[in-house]
């Protein structure tokens, strides 16, 4: 039963407190588009998507106006294009982005994810070709975003699609050098990559899941944050009860929107992913909860600690609050996209070697960091390398997301505006591992992957 002091608390968390729905992501395979002719399957793409979708920006805006929740996006994934592709030999994947950009376009959503190729055990007839276009993908299209899986516990770490992704990230970055080189902002390299996760820019529709779904990304860490503050001078068992509550209470909202979104589009509720979703907004920081916790700045020693325990607390509340959790469900910590963040890359608090450890206990991995532009691929490479091995070896998604600024140093600055926000070059090892990266084959899956 509701009471008074339940709406309350409700209302001051999304006053006060930054708590929204992160997004609201549909899921549309696109499997029976699939046609030798490139430009029916496109066409087949376009109408799929937009049949599927066009009332969902509608949706997402009716439920945020009647039930007071901000919904900060509406977005769309769809079946790994590599997939599609494969149909249609002889032919440049880039016709899909185009499809793909245009559907976004006509009914509105803010991003559609899935030009994707899944290559973690090695390269499919369409995969290879469609890697090859995403540079291009993503200088030409506004909505599209990418992702590109090359490793997992089970396959192990393809180590030929790693050195080919370092080179397609630093490619992409200088495709969109007129624009803060956005388009490597929506490109993200992944291991153990989720088949359902709402979350931009590595959503894509697994061959696994149904025709259609709808996922939902919750977010709250302004929410978490107050919380903790409120709960004072107590120690660390009682820290981890409040989060338990707390993340309890943003994924039921994230439950009911959900719901309410299933049933006036007539589509399958899929998953809440739990993941604390910062943004750039002063209080909206995974980065703040950590220092509330006691640290100095986020990246002193005791960072990954701290982050541990909200990782798990997240996780303890959140699966009671929703019939189906799944995605990547955590705490991101995306660099330009949280405020604490930024502030402890722009002091030196946290380098890119103290994020891959915090990566270790959350999700999702290195996300929204600026690189020098001068950046070699092969350093890219073994980036994605280190990450996909923490992934592989821990049986959790980790991913990289990183930002070449081309014609810009360490130390400078790099901002996209709007959810993406910006913030300093973090400063890389000057060594290279070129010669690692260029041997190729694979690195085997690890024991855990016996686990049948």
């Amino acid at each position: 039963m509701l009471n008074s002091h339940d709406i309350l608390e409700t209302i001051n968390m999304i006053d006060n407190e930054n708590l929204d729905i992160r997004t609201i992501t549909m899921g549309i395979s696109l499997l029976d588009c699939a046609d030798s002719d490139i430009n029916a399957a496109c066409r087949k793409v376009y109408d799929k998507v937009c049949r599927y979708a066009q009332n969902l920006v509608k949706t997402g805006e009716a439920i945020s106006k009647e039930y007071g929740i901000p919904i900060i996006h509406k977005r769309v994934s769809v079946t790994p294009i590599a997939m599609i592709a494969a149909a249609c030999p002889g032919h440049e994947p880039i016709a899909f982005a185009h499809a793909l950009d245009r559907a976004a376009r006509a009914i509105g959503v803010n991003f559609i994810g899935g030009y994707s190729a899944l290559v973690h055990k090695g390269f499919g007839p369409g995969d290879y070709n469609l890697i090859k276009s995403i540079p291009q993908a993503l200088s030409e299209t506004e909505f599209v975003c990418s992702s590109v899986n090359i490793g997992s516990t089970k396959a192990g770490i393809n180590m030929d699609a790693v050195d080919k992704m370092g080179r397609i990230v630093l490619e992409t970055a200088q495709a969109t050098a007129d624009r803060d080189c956005i388009g490597a902002a929506k490109l993200v390299v992944f291991c153990n990559a989720p088949e359902d996760n709402p979350f931009m820019a590595g959503a894509f529709h697994g061959p696994g899941e149904p025709d259609c779904v709808i996922n939902v990304g919750v977010s709250g860490p302004g929410v978490v944050r107050a919380a903790i503050a409120k709960a004072g001078d107590c120690d660390i068992t009682v820290i981890a009860d409040t989060i338990k509550k707390t993340a309890f209470k943003i994924t039921r909202m994230g439950q009911l929107v959900a719901q309410e979104a299933s049933r006036r589009l007539f589509v399958p509720f899929g998953i809440v992913d739990l993941s604390l979703a910062p943004t750039p907004a002063v209080g909206d920081s995974v980065a703040y909860i950590l220092e509330e916790m006691g640290l100095e700045k986020c990246g002193a020693h005791g960072t990954t600690a701290c982050l541990a325990l909200l990782n798990d607390a997240v996780k303890k509340g959140g699966v009671m609050a929703s019939s189906h959790v799944g995605g990547l469900s955590g705490a991101f910590i995306p660099v330009t996209e949280d405020a604490g963040m930024i502030e402890a890359a722009r002091c030196k608090a946290l380098s890119i070697t103290k994020l891959e450890a915090m990566t270790a206990v959350c999700s999702v991995g290195l996300d929204m960091i600026n690189i020098p532009g001068d950046t070699p691929p092969e350093v890219i490479s073994a980036i994605i390398a280190d990450e996909a091995a923490i992934g592989m070896v821990n049986s959790k998604t980790t991913a990289v997301r990183v930002i070449p600024a081309i014609g810009k140093h360490a130390g400078e600055e790099l901002n996209f505006g709007g959810l993406l926000g910006g913030g300093p070059i973090m400063e890389l090892n000057p060594y290279s591992p070129q010669k690692f990266i260029k041997r190729g084959g694979r690195i085997p899956a690890p024991m855990q992957s016996l686990k049948n």
